[in-house]
């Protein structure tokens, strides 16, 4: 059954933020991060909001790395989970509801992650965008960037290959 497409806006808005919202509280490491989720249409913006116990160099101070690298892998995953889900939701197939407790979706597993830190993170709000450069039944890559003041500096970069989830 495909979507009406004279469904109201808000009613199209609401769906998607709910579906949003059921996947990413379906990683409790996400809230404890204090990561969340800008969406735009099917475009979703990563943002971690500083916090002093994201120092990892009290001294510069500077970004912990692996809150860096867990900061782009989390975003990764979202990103490949709600790339994923988009078709279904779209077309009413799936309609998954954050206010109604039922198994969290899931998630691709990470098969491997290659981080490159470009620059000290400086004790300020971070964001990311992940990218979709191959999704199969089986098998995805996704590239993600991260940057601080300034997309065209970029914090870090990753790419990570994962396993799709079956069934």
């Amino acid at each position: 059954m495909a979507m009406d497409r004279r469904e109201p806006l808000d009613q199209i808005k609401s769906r998607r933020d709910s579906a949003l919202s059921a996947l990413v509280s379906g990683v409790p490491y996400l809230a404890w991060l204090g990561i969340r989720f800008d969406r735009r249409g099917d475009e979703l913006t990563a943002i971690l909001p500083y916090d002093e116990k994201l120092i990892g160099n009290p001294l510069l101070p500077a970004l912990h790395g692996g809150v860096t690298a867990a900061f782009l892998e989390t975003t990764a995953i979202i990103e490949l989970a709600w790339t994923a889900m988009w078709e279904d939701m779209e077309s009413g197939r799936a309609v998954p509801d954050a206010a109604v407790a039922i198994a969290p979706p899931r998630l691709p597993k990470t098969i491997d992650f290659t981080v490159d830190y470009l620059r000290s993170g400086l004790p300020r709000d971070a964001y990311a965008r992940a990218r979709v450069v191959r999704s199969g039944r089986r098998y995805a890559s996704v590239q993600v960037e991260a940057w601080q003041d300034n997309r065209s500096r970029l914090l870090a970069q990753a790419t990570g290959h994962f396993l799709m989830p079956q069934g």
